[in-house]
């Protein structure tokens, strides 16, 4: 069958339509994706204004086309931390339904570092061992631990890409102070859930799933997307380490220019290297390994899993 999952992100509203069946690997049939950056678009009361409920809505109907276009039986719609803290979810909900008739699931911070894990076990498979996975998106870091597929430890926390860029890296290229700021919030943030997972013991594997993720190693020298799925992508801490600094001193026009940075995302690079430093080096982590599914993938799976054998 061929399902469609429309995955309303921080950054992203992007329709994923799949050839799919029960214990088959998912194969990617079309793509459909609007950047709206809804982390960035909230008030100051911390509601989706006028503009931003009037895009979305229109991005979803052209996403239902698409849908409806490539064949899919089924869309799978979720939303993730932008629609779920913003102070107007239920009528930006109650709108997309009326006007769309799309009933969008909210995902919680947990189910979403949940199903990302779930992608990340499929792909990598029991002999990983134990995963640790981080997720960046644009409004919130996931993370997740585990040896089975449903991790025993998993987390939410507001250190997206964009909303950070938003809320406190104001200048381009950024304040030097703004930048110290920031790096201290990331890392005093993450601290507090350091403890929860070190009880459990030390993963085997840690693996990142995110675009935040792939845009990084890219530019610390791993293979290009065009190279494909099964090629290893890598992170090592040293090179990370080694890039803030320089990322720190770009404008956002300078880090499109860099290899893998898309001109929408150059603006949250540097937001997001540091979380993706401060979680390399609270956790303990040298080097990991990209994973190219994520929390799609997981809603894909799962559905997939609860259909009937046979």
């Amino acid at each position: 069958m061929r399902l469609g999952v429309l995955d309303v992100g921080s950054n992203t509203v992007h329709l994923l339509a799949v050839d799919a069946h029960r214990g088959a690997r998912p194969l990617p049939a079309h793509s459909y994706k609007a950047e709206l950056r809804l982390a960035e678009l909230l008030d100051e009361h911390g509601a989706i204004g006028p503009e931003g409920v009037d895009r979305l809505v229109s991005t979803i109907a052209d996403a239902l086309q698409a849908a409806e276009d490539k064949g899919c039986e089924a869309v799978l719609p979720f939303a993730t931390s932008a629609v779920r803290e913003a102070s107007n979810a239920d009528q930006v909900l109650g709108r997309i339904k009326s006007e769309t008739g799309v009933d969008l699931e909210v995902l919680s911070g947990e189910q979403e570092a949940r199903l990302t894990f779930l992608a990340a076990r499929r792909w990598f498979g029991w002999s990983a061992g134990k995963l640790l996975v981080l997720d960046i998106g644009g409004g919130s870091l996931e993370i997740a631990y585990g040896i089975d597929e449903e991790p025993d430890a998993a987390v939410s926390l507001p250190l997206g890409a964009g909303r950070l860029t938003a809320g406190w890296l104001p200048g381009d290229p950024p304040d030097p102070i703004d930048v110290k700021a920031l790096r201290r919030h990331v890392r005093a943030q993450i601290a507090r859930t350091v403890g929860e997972f070190a009880r459990i013991g030390s993963p085997d594997h840690v693996v990142a799933t995110s675009k935040t993720f792939r845009q990084l190693a890219r530019i610390a020298g791993a293979a290009r997307s065009a190279d494909g799925l099964y090629v290893q992508r890598e992170l090592s801490r040293t090179s990370l380490e080694e890039w803030v600094p320089k990322l720190a001193g770009m404008t956002s026009l300078q880090r499109a220019e860099l290899p893998g940075v898309s001109d929408g995302r150059s603006a949250q690079l540097l937001a997001g290297a540091l979380v993706a430093e401060g979680a390399m080096d609270l956790f303990g982590v040298e080097i990991l390994e990209v994973c190219p599914w994520a929390l799609r993938e997981g809603v894909i799976l799962r559905r997939l899993d609860r259909l009937p054998s046979g």
